[in-house]
């Protein structure tokens, strides 16, 4: 058996209309994020979802509940599908973040994290979903690092040429477990 994962990013946040990088910051959704929540929600409703996991974040919170709130499916919050921790580049402006990804593959950004510790806060959480969740179907709702760290693990893709990449947005990525 296995895991039927659809991984979607957050909606759209007034940080990422501004350019900036909320990193571990909660944030919240623009108006135009709240409504691509919903079409979330609606695009997704006629599919099989055992249940939602989003990050603890805001915008994460925020997108799950629009999309999925009130439909019966549950919405579990992980602390493991956050974005990566910026640390003092938390909040900063993206195009700063952007030019210092690759340097923080292993090495953790000051008073953060690397994006090496994403992909093992990911991994655990694979871990858990495949031992609780074998033979269902998922969404995950979290972060250009999360999607990232999915990527890595579960297509093998390298990590190195992830960070680096520019972010293409798409209605969902799907993977199994």
């Amino acid at each position: 058996m296995s895991v039927d994962i659809v991984f979607e990013t957050h909606s759209m946040s007034v940080d990422n209309e501004r350019g900036l990088a909320t990193g571990w910051l909660d944030g919240c959704l623009s108006e135009r994020g709240r409504l691509l929540a919903k079409e979330l929600g609606d695009r997704r409703r006629g599919e099989r979802i055992d249940a939602a996991f989003t990050s603890d974040l805001g915008r994460a919170v925020e997108t799950g509940a629009i999309a999925f709130g009130g439909t019966g499916i549950p919405i579990y919050k992980d602390v493991r599908l956050r974005e990566c921790n910026y640390g003092a580049l938390n909040g900063a402006p993206a195009v700063q973040v952007e030019a210092e990804r690759f340097r923080h593959i292993d090495v953790p950004f000051p008073g953060g994290e690397s994006y090496r510790d994403v992909v093992g806060r990911v991994q655990e959480f694979l871990h858990d979903l495949s031992r609780g969740w074998d033979g269902k179907s998922v969404v995950v709702i979290g972060h250009s690092a999360t999607r990232w760290a999915l990527d890595h693990l579960l297509t093998g893709a390298p990590l190195e040429d992830l960070v680096v990449a520019p972010f293409g947005w798409r209605e969902g990525w799907r993977y199994s477990l």
